[in-house]
């Protein structure tokens, strides 16, 4: 079952509950209220359509990050040009300035 964190709107608690992801949010442990809030403490780093994470793939330095755009950069203005034309990517600026087609 997935973890949750939660922040309660009354107290202000923060707490993480486990439960079924269409169950109803569970009242706050301190003050009792219902009204709580759902959070959202952290997010994948892989992005759809690069196939390699940058980094470990979860904690990515700026400068692995840029790298990855610099080498997919080419990949994907490839993949644009075959679909819609040279004219419909001119003005799309560019992470690797050593590219040229």
């Amino acid at each position: 079952m997935p973890m949750y964190n939660y922040r309660c709107k009354q107290c202000g608690h923060e707490f993480t509950e486990v439960h079924g992801i269409h169950d109803l949010p569970p009242d706050c442990p301190e003050c009792e209220s219902e009204d709580v809030q759902r959070l959202i403490t952290s997010a994948p780093t892989i992005a759809k359509g690069i196939l390699t994470p940058a980094g470990d793939g979860h904690k990515a330095t700026k400068e692995q990050l840029k790298a990855k755009w610099r080498e997919e950069t080419p990949k994907l203005q490839k993949k644009l040009r075959d679909k819609l034309g040279d004219k419909a990517i001119e003005d799309i600026p560019s992470l690797n300035p050593n590219y040229d087609d």
